[in-house]
């Protein structure tokens, strides 16, 4: 976050020469921070070097997966700031047009530069896409591909349609002005993994490929209808475009998910807990029932993974065992709250500095393995200690310089300019704020921290 704070004074002029971050920033490092050990989880987990230098490290991931850690702590994250952004905001329009042009640079940043740098035999885009281009295209492009049987352009990011559908949620919440009600949501998801967990039939739409390019036109069409809607300005059809989203991912998250229930069920009541957690905070819920409620989420999330996490269950958890699924998600549970009751103190820059540049490390380290691996080709296998070690310190300074120049000269400058284009949208077409957000301006600034006024929330990313 003190990265963050600084290059936002830096843009705009004010109190560049000090650098020192303002409270606000603090109040929020907690969060960078937590992303910063999510993102270096979730990489260490695919680079998997460390595991083979310590005894039986092959078996880490069959007892707590690091990629299932990351991710959930990543959505806790996510849960916790995004719908406080949309109601600080009060304009769905605003929000989206944040969160496309928060998204969408870097991943078309990392498929185009993994397609043009990387040869067929090491490439990190999957093998479907080329069969199917103009299918991977519309499938990905709406960010909910992992929702409609076409295969994610590249594997980590299945997890953003699980970001996306959430904004989906979000938006119906707050346009129908039921957003406040972030408890029960996350205990309905929470107890529908814990008692229907492997009952819902998976990709019961998508059955062929026939099948999948209806859905994805269908799909397609209720999408842009409803980005139609919401950019329009207008209240009354903000309010069906929200309805539109909500609709569209209850229908594809109840009968067209690849992965298990339990998992995609476990994964929007843990954002959604992470919402209950960011209202008990700010005094908008009370603290029994906030932790009743994520006290039953962990443990929901917990048992889930014991009761079903295995067989079939778990190529579509990628994970190895039950334990690895659950330890790994009650892990991130109390990493999370760990930085939670800690969030007043400040927290090691360096975290907050790779917090910072967390997106681009998740969706570039996984291209940069299949160069590293492309660059090794014809070498000998690398087995001493200080081989691996010296190819652990090169990838990850790579990996890190890579990651933060895409952060200042791709996520920074496309934010910044999603900022001006929306200042000239709104001051030629002012937007209706929905009746849910229309209170008064001192109330909705109380909403959220002021530091989260100083950028986009950041997705989350996966192992």
């Amino acid at each position: 976050m003190n990265l963050i704070e600084r290059a936002s004074t830096w843009r705009n002029g004010r109190a560049a020469a000090s650098g020192a971050p303002s409270p606000a920033s603090a109040r929020l490092g907690w969060l960078d921070a937590l992303r910063g050990i999510a993102a270096l989880s979730v990489a260490v987990y695919h680079l998997a070097l460390p595991f083979l230098w310590i005894p039986h490290g092959r078996r880490v991931p069959y007892y707590l997966d690091p990629g299932i850690f990351g991710v959930m702590l990543f959505f806790l994250v996510s849960g916790y700031i995004i719908p406080a952004s949309l109601e600080r905001r009060g304009d769905v329009r605003g929000f989206w047009a944040g969160r496309f042009f928060r998204i969408y640079p870097v991943v078309i940043l990392t498929v185009v530069g993994s397609l043009l740098i990387l040869p067929r035999n090491y490439a990190v885009v999957q093998g479907w896409a080329f069969d199917h281009p103009l299918l991977t295209l519309a499938g990905n492009g709406m960010m909910i591909q992992d929702m409609m049987g076409v295969t994610n352009v590249i594997g980590v990011m299945w997890t953003l349609t699980y970001e996306m559908l959430f904004y989906y949620f979000v938006t119906a919440l707050f346009v129908m002005g039921w957003h406040r009600r972030s408890a029960p949501i996350a205990i309905g998801f929470a107890a529908f993994a814990l008692v229907l967990g492997s009952w819902l039939a998976l990709g019961t739409i998508s059955v062929d490929l026939a099948a999948t390019r209806h859905l994805v036109a269908a799909g397609g069409a209720v999408v842009v209808m409803a980005m139609v809607c919401i950019f329009s300005g207008r209240a009354d059809l903000a309010r069906w475009g929200g309805i539109l989203l909500g609709s569209l991912g209850l229908v594809l998250i109840l009968l067209n998910s690849r992965s298990t229930a339990f998992e995609t069920m476990i994964i929007f009541a843990t954002m959604f807990a992470g919402t209950v957690l960011y209202r008990m905070e700010h005094g908008q819920i009370d603290r029994l029932p906030a932790i009743l409620c994520c006290v039953f989420v962990a443990a929901a999330g917990f048992l889930s993974g014991y009761l079903y996490n295995f067989g079939p269950a778990l190529w579509r958890t990628w994970s190895e065992s039950w334990m690895s699924f659950s330890y790994a998600y009650l892990a991130a549970w109390v990493v999370f709250a760990v930085g939670m009751l800690l969030r007043k103190r400040r927290f090691p820059r360096a975290l907050s500095w790779l917090g910072a540049v967390s997106y681009s490390v998740y969706l570039l380290h996984n291209p940069l393995i299949h160069g590293m691996n492309w660059m090794l080709e014809g070498h000998a296998p690398i087995t001493g200690w200080k081989d691996r070690s010296l190819q652990l310190i090169g990838f990850t300074v790579a990996l890190l310089v890579i990651s933060y120049l895409s952060y200042r000269l791709v996520e920074i400058p496309f934010q910044n300019l999603g900022r001006r284009v929306m200042k000239a949208v709104n001051r030629r077409f002012p937007a209706e704020l929905p009746a849910s957000a229309a209170t008064p301006a001192a109330a909705r600034t109380a909403v959220v921290p002021a530091a989260a006024t100083e950028r986009e929330p950041e997705p989350a990313g996966r192992g």
